[in-house]
């Protein structure tokens, strides 16, 4: 949703943000995951994303679980919320959100298994095609970089 906002006869855009965090169910949402082995994959994410951040998982936007928070403030002005670290259960693949603009994160990918990845997302089929120990590390060290990034957001 885009809302425009009128002031001083300068137009400017202020984009509302569809990903926040809410109070939605996240066992809820996983047990709408049509199948069944994808389902038991987003609970082993569940489990795997909670034990390795130490934060309660959280619904961001309707599709999103993710865990921990920051505030983040770009060169442009623009600013908003977002989760550490997430995951989400989508049709086609996987999605396994991390920091944007990590340096590190390429090397721990070579060793990951079966992915593809995008500038934020990294995309599995399945669970079993990963290995359970690199993601765990892709994820302790994107906490880590956000907490340096932004240390006084979390």
């Amino acid at each position: 949703m885009i809302s425009t906002i009128y002031t001083t006869g300068v137009l400017r855009v202020a984009y509302e943000l569809k990903t926040k965090e809410n109070d939605a169910s996240v066992i809820a949402f996983i047990e709408k995951v049509e199948t069944p082995k994808k389902r038991q994959d987003a609970y082993q994410l569940l489990d795997l994303f909670t034990e390795t951040t130490g934060f309660e998982a959280k619904m961001w936007g309707s599709s999103i679980i993710g865990f921990g928070s920051y505030h983040y403030t770009y060169k442009t002005g623009h600013e908003g919320d977002a989760p550490l670290v997430g995951f989400s259960p989508r049709k086609a693949k996987i999605s396994l959100y991390f920091a944007t603009g990590d340096p590190n994160r390429e090397k721990l990918l070579e060793s990951f298994g079966k992915h593809t990845s995008g500038k934020a997302c990294v995309y599995i089929n399945k669970v079993a095609d990963i290995d359970t120990n690199v993601l765990k590390a892709l994820i302790k060290q994107s906490v880590d970089f956000l907490h340096t990034l932004y240390p006084d957001h979390h």
